[in-house]
Formats: structure tokens, sequence, C-alpha cells
């Protein structure tokens, strides 16, 4: 084979190891965003009652584990109801932008839808925006003051929603927010409209 020949077959494979050594390449380069979190992903409350941004709320659906994350750990308290809608609350937890925010979950014991009618403590303003755990309430004896969920902007609660009420047999998960009492201030006595109240332990973030 000629001189010239060989020297065509050298530059040809030399062409080919390049373009498969380009391809490699760009097909590392191309695939990490798969495998990348997703910021988004879980949905916190916004804690912040005013600033007009997301309104904060979470639907509860009615179905089973509907609404915000929490419902799942160990029972802080339970508060049970006279028509088979108990309260599991979860944690109460107190975070450094000064607020509290209730986690847990609602069970329906009966057979048929529950509505939350009277959950809003006869607050109309708060009853027009549908059914919800609204009229929650976190009161400080020692203190002597009692604290409402927190509200944005547009009146919305910052809690978790159920426009179609919760059904016999479910269970969805809630949460609520509420401004922080002082630092000194380690338990509240938690209370539901036509519930009895109970008393939980606030742990620090």
């Amino acid at each position: 084979m000629g001189t010239r020949a060989i020297g065509k077959l050298l530059r040809g494979a030399a062409a080919a190891a390049m373009t498969a050594a380009l391809a490699f390449t760009l097909t590392a380069c191309g695939g990490g965003d798969d495998e990348a979190p997703n910021a988004g992903s879980s949905a916190q409350p916004s804690g912040r009652g005013g600033d007009g941004g997301s309104d904060g709320r979470q639907d509860g659906s009615g179905g089973e584990n509907g609404g915000e994350d929490g419902g799942e750990g160990t029972a802080l308290a339970t508060i049970k109801g006279s028509d088979g809608v108990n309260i599991v609350v979860t944690s109460v937890v107190r975070d450094q932008g000064g607020f509290v925010t209730v986690k847990g979950r609602i069970e329906n014991t009966g057979d048929q839808v529950y509505a939350f009618r009277h959950w809003t403590a006869g607050d109309t303003e708060l009853a027009s925006k549908g059914a919800s755990v609204g009229g929650m309430t976190l009161v400080d004896k020692k203190g002597k003051k009692r604290y409402y969920i927190l509200r944005d902007t547009d009146d919305n609660c910052l809690c978790t929603m159920f426009p179609s009420g919760l059904g016999g047999g479910k269970t969805a998960d809630f949460f609520a927010q509420f401004p922080a009492p002082p630092a000194e201030t380690t338990e509240v006595d938690l209370q539901v409209p036509t519930m009895s109240s109970v008393t939980v332990q606030i742990t620090d973030k």
C-alpha cells in the first residue's frame, strides 16, 4: 500500500475517534437534570398572613389522606367529637419566623359526609370561603391570650380547606398556622368549636 493511501486511512481513523469522543461528551453533560431534586415538590404553609402572594391554603379534598402533609406521626393529643369526627394532633411547632403550625389528621368514623359547618365559629366571612378548620384557636392560659388562625390579604385562612367535606370512613391531613405565643409559653390549649379542648406542647424548630 502506498504512502498516500496510508495517510488517508490514518486521517479517517482520527476523525472517527474525535466524533465518538464528542458524542460521549454531549451524552454525559445532558443527563444531569433528570436526577435533580424538585424544590417545589413539597408544599409547606407560607406562614405569611399579609404578603398577598400564595393564599397558603391546602385542599383537604375529602378523600383518603387529603390535604397538607403532616398527618403521619405519633399522636400528641386526640379530640373525640360526639358526631364520630376525631382530631388527631401530631405536631405543634414554633418556628423562628414567629409562627406556630399545627398539623395532624381528621378522622370521620361515621358513615355520612362531614361538612364542618360549625368549625368556622360563626364567622360568616370565613364560612363564605368554604368548609375548613378555620375556627380552631390556641389559648395561652398563662398569658391569658387567644390566638386565631392567620389569614392572607383576601381573608383566606392559612389552613386546610375541605370544599367537599370529609366522607364517611375517610381520614384527611390538616394544618393550621397561628401567630406564635411568647417563647416562654411551652403549652397551649387547642380548641375547636363544638368539641372539647386539649392541652398540647409546643416544639421549637
